[in-house]
Parts: structure tokens; C-alpha cells; sequence
């Protein structure tokens, strides 16, 4: 019986993956394999490329020359801004014999946490925050500060990755002498391959997204860009094509300065980035209605009637020519230009035409109008707007 049960025939489709048919960007150098199995796990196909290398902590001369001087001259307030970074820095003075002293300074001066994480690190040294934001932000712990007084007050301020300008310049401009605490450094990667090879593929637009978990990687692939000449087609491509997603509004900050508008979650945690993320990439995704057929367009592939049909790079670029203007002819010179390395060949349309349509299982979809070119065979129920071109 349970033979029978499970070999009986279904008309069940098994349901798309919200991510199927996407390409997403990874930067991260730190929980890069967490983040790409979460995406993966939803559908998505993923490019890694660490935008970063770490420093080890224990061959880190600047955060060693910072703790001895804490040691010396002790802070009268500590800034935790992250978890990692604060038991970093512990684990690191403890391998340079430093611990228990740094430990007993800290102990003395007033400590704030940035967040939950930071206040966890914090505890787990045996010492107890003062205070911690809600919000988790970097701005309402200076402004607490700041509404304190801080003149005359001696600050250790725990970076992690990249400065905090504005954070530090604020607090000595009031007054106080800044000590910060440069915990794992970023410099570029050793290999700049694959680093490259995500730049090539978000400026080409063969990415959907790409990812950042912290500014040095934002800045990290702005640099890399400008070396190759690159500025003006990676924001291009940031702006208009490829979605950019952060883990928070501190990472965006290089990415908006640059008027790059960019998506990150309420709650600044990798699951959260991912689940807006999966929320929010398939409403990017173009919807038609043709020959019948209900037609979605995603980076890669094409849901027809909800079935994900993989397609090559050269179709998609046809069809995403045609569904420019949806309806209407297009020119199999205009067609000819979006091909990738086809020179002036224009039988290189029909070749990769009738792959487009074998990938697409429904060759009705691109209808064929003689020595003019092609179009969508938009149905007549469509959005006007659409079909006709105006809207």
C-alpha cells in the first residue's frame, strides 16, 4: 500500500524557490559559507569574492601599542561597538600576557555597549555595561555621551574593521582624548581574482544583488573599482540593475554617499538581510502575460507558469530587449546590439533566438515578424499601459 501511495502519478509541481533564477554577490570575508548556504538554501546561485583580509589580531602591532597605553592610562569610559571585536581584543591581550590588567582597567571606567552582541562580549569578560542602545547605533551612544559632557574625559573606543570618523572627531571635538582600539583591520585580498570577478559581473549585470556586511567591504570594492577604471559602470550598475543589500545602515553609509540607494533590515542580523532579501528581490522581477502564458523574468531564468526554465546569457538579453517594449517590434539590429560579442553578425540573433525559445519550452512566446524582427506575443488582456507602449 505505502508502494502504491508513493508511486501514484501528481499533478503537484513542486514549488519554486523564492530565490531560483537569481545570481547574488557575496563580499563577506567573515561568515561568507553561512551566508551563501542561507541563499542557497532559498534557490538563489551565489558569487563569492572576500572583499577583505583580516589582520591577526596577535601580529597586530597598532592594537597592541593601543592596549599597552590603556594599560598605562587608564580609560575613564569604554565604547564596545561589537561583540566579535570586544572578545577579540580580550583574547588577544591575553595572549600578550596583557589580560588580567586590561581586564582591571576596564573594570574601573564606565562601559557602554553599541548592542546586544557587544553587551554579551562585554559580560562574558567578567565586566558589566553601564548602558546599551536599543536602536544599536553608534549615533545614540555618542549623543548619550555627548549629553554627559565628555571635556577632559579619557575614551577608549573599540573599532572594528574600519575608523568611526565622525564617532571619534565628535567626542575630541567636545573635549575628549580618543583612544581607539583598532581590532581586526582589514586590508584587500591577497587573491584579487575572484574580487574582480564579481566587479565584472555586477557591472555587466549579471548579478541581481550583491551583499555587504560591513563598510570596509563596500569600500573595499569601490577601491578595486576605481584601480580598474571601473567607478562610473560598478555605481551605474548599483544604482539601476544590480540591487545593493546591507547588513545595516552603517555599512550602506559609503555606498549612500555616493548616491547609491541601498535596502537593509530593521534588525541588523545576517538572517534578517536575507530574509528581506528574499522578500524583496522577486518584486524586482518583470511580469507579462503572453500567448496565454503567465511570464516572469528573473536574472537568469524565466518563470513560465511557474516553472523556472534556465536560459543562456545571450537569450536573456533578447528577452529583456523585447520585454522593453512589450508588443512591439524589435528590430533584429537594435536586437543584435544587446548580444554579448556578437559583432555585426546579425544571424547571431536568430542562433540565439531559437535557443531562447527552446530554453523557454513554448516557442509561441517570441513571435517572429517577417524582415522586421521580433516581439512578444503580448496578450490582448494585458496592462494597455504595456502593451501599447504608454505607460
Amino acid at each position: 500500500m505505502d508502494d502504491l501511495t508513493s508511486s501514484r502519478p501528481t499533478d503537484r509541481a513542486e514549488p519554486v524557490p523564492p530565490l531560483a533564477g537569481f545570481t547574488i554577490g557575496i563580499t563577506a570575508a567573515r561568515r561568507a559559507e553561512e551566508l551563501a548556504a542561507l541563499l542557497q538554501r532559498r534557490g538563489a546561485a551565489v558569487l563569492r569574492a572576500p572583499a577583505l583580509r583580516i589582520v591577526p589580531l596577535t601580529d597586530d602591532t597598532e592594537l597592541l601599542a593601543a592596549t599597552r597605553a590603556l594599560v598605562a592610562a587608564p580609560p575613564d569610559i569604554a565604547v564596545a561597538t561589537t561583540g566579535i571585536g570586544f572578545r577579540g581584543w580580550i583574547e588577544a591581550a591575553e595572549g600578550w600576557g596583557l589580560g588580567d590588567d586590561l581586564i582591571d582597567r576596564l573594570g574601573k571606567a564606565v562601559v557602554l555597549a553599541r548592542g546586544p552582541k557587544a553587551k554579551g562580549a562585554i559580560r562574558a569578560a567578567g565586566l558589566r555595561e553601564e548602558w546599551s542602545p536599543e536602536s544599536e547605533s553608534s549615533v545614540e551612544v555618542l549623543a548619550r555621551l555627548l549629553d554627559q559632557g565628555v571635556d577632559g574625559r579619557r575614551i577608549a573606543v573599540q573599532l572594528h574593521g574600519a575608523p568611526l570618523r565622525d564617532f571619534v572627531d565628535s567626542l575630541t571635538a567636545a573635549g575628549a582624548e580618543v583612544v581607539e582600539v583598532p581590532v581586526y583591520r582589514w586590508l584587500p585580498p591577497a587573491d584579487l581574482a575572484p574580487l574582480d570577478r564579481l566587479l565584472d559581473a555586477c557591472c555587466a549585470g549579471a548579478l541581481d544583488a550583491v551583499t555587504f556586511t560591513s563598510a570596509p567591504a563596500a569600500i573595499s570594492l569601490l577601491d578595486r573599482a576605481e584601480q580598474r577604471g571601473l567607478t562610473a559602470e560598478l555605481l551605474h550598475a548599483l544604482r539601476r540593475d544590480v540591487l545593493p543589500v546591507c547588513v545595516g545602515p552603517v555599512t550602506a553609509a559609503p555606498l549612500e554617499e555616493l548616491d547609491v540607494a541601498t535596502v537593509w533590515p530593521e534588525r541588523m542580523r545576517l538572517g534578517a538581510m536575507v530574509q528581506m532579501l528574499t522578500a524583496q528581490l522577486p518584486e524586482r522581477a518583470r511580469r507579462l502575460s503572453v500567448a496565454g502564458r503567465a511570464v516572469e523574468l528573473r536574472g537568469q531564468a524565466v518563470l513560465v507558469d511557474g516553472e523556472l526554465r534556465p536560459v543562456p546569457p545571450a537569450g536573456m538579453a533578447l528577452l529583456r530587449a523585447l520585454a522593453r517594449r512589450p508588443g512591439w517590434v524589435v528590430p533584429r539590429a537594435e536586437l543584435l546590439r544587446v548580444l554579448p560579442g556578437s559583432g555585426n553578425d546579425e544571424h547571431a540573433v536568430e542562433t540565439a533566438m531559437t535557443r531562447l525559445r527552446s530554453a523557454l519550452g513554448a516557442p509561441g512566446l517570441v513571435a517572429t515578424v517577417v524582415k522586421r524582427g521580433y516581439r512578444l506575443a503580448l496578450d490582448p488582456v494585458a496592462d494597455p499601459g504595456e502593451k501599447y507602449g504608454t505607460a
